[in-house]
């Protein structure tokens, strides 16, 4: 099995969850199931945040002219259907379903042509970046999943390549078959160090060190996270081992 991770970064007004999500910073979804058929889509999404981005984010699921995750710019005549099924002051649940039309494209249902129909999703949204995990076989052709992804996608959204990696791995020795990180996120956590973002006092902030970089604010927090993401992983299962009593035969 070959596990392969991307993000989409979308530009203002071409998807109303990041619209949303961007208005609302530390609100975030994740999905806590996702299944995709040739013609439906349905999944339960998970989000938190404050009560007035949770009110938003629902208002938007609910409201929208054509479903979240299709991938046409303009209403493609699908039926859908948005269901709450949790919502406190800190936590919303949505269940949604959507039958597609000839006009809708989605990254399921195009994983799903290119990669086999075992295919698993864990997507994680927020802001304007639109995490994707995908699990699959390894039989499929992921250039030809990249190139109609990116016809699908246009001008609305950047795609970017986190990293691919082989989810047969035991986890003792996880920590040393890691990729290493990919050159956008090590390049903005050398220069946060660099330029003293984790000194304390901090030296400049993530707004500064965005414009000393050249990309938007929302970008670099998104691959700064990332980045120290990876790194905590990597310690926790240094350490893990560590404690591990060692065998003998």
């Amino acid at each position: 099995m070959r596990s392969l991770v991307f993000a989409l970064e979308y530009d203002p007004g071409c998807n109303r969850v990041a619209d949303t999500l961007a208005a609302h910073p530390g609100a975030r979804i994740r999905s806590l199931s996702l299944h995709a058929t040739a013609e439906r889509l349905w999944r339960v999404d998970h989000a938190t945040g404050t009560p007035a981005a949770l009110d938003d984010i629902e208002e938007t699921f609910l409201t929208a002219d054509y479903y979240a995750d299709c991938l046409a710019t303009d209403d493609c005549g699908a039926t859908q259907s948005t269901q709450v099924l949790d919502h406190t002051d800190d936590t919303l649940v949505l269940y949604s379903y959507w039958e597609r039309t000839p006009d809708c494209s989605s990254v399921p249902h195009i994983a799903r042509a290119h990669l086999g129909d075992g295919v698993l999703f864990d997507t994680r949204h927020e802001g304007r970046h639109y995490t994707w995990r995908i699990i699959h076989s390894g039989q499929g052709n992921v250039g030809a999943f990249f190139d109609d992804l990116e016809a699908a996608v246009g001008t609305c959204a950047e795609m970017e390549m986190l990293r691919t990696t082989d989810t047969e791995v035991t986890r003792r020795y996880r920590h040393s078959n890691r990729d290493e990180l990919p050159p956008e996120q090590a390049a903005a956590l050398e220069a946060a160090v660099e330029h003293g973002y984790y000194e304390t006092p901090r030296a400049v902030d993530v707004g500064e060190l965005a414009k000393h970089l050249g990309v938007p604010r929302s970008t670099l927090t998104y691959r700064l996270r990332r980045a120290e993401a990876q790194l905590a992983a990597r310690y926790v299962d240094t350490e893990s081992m560590r404690d591990s009593p060692s065998t003998t035969s």
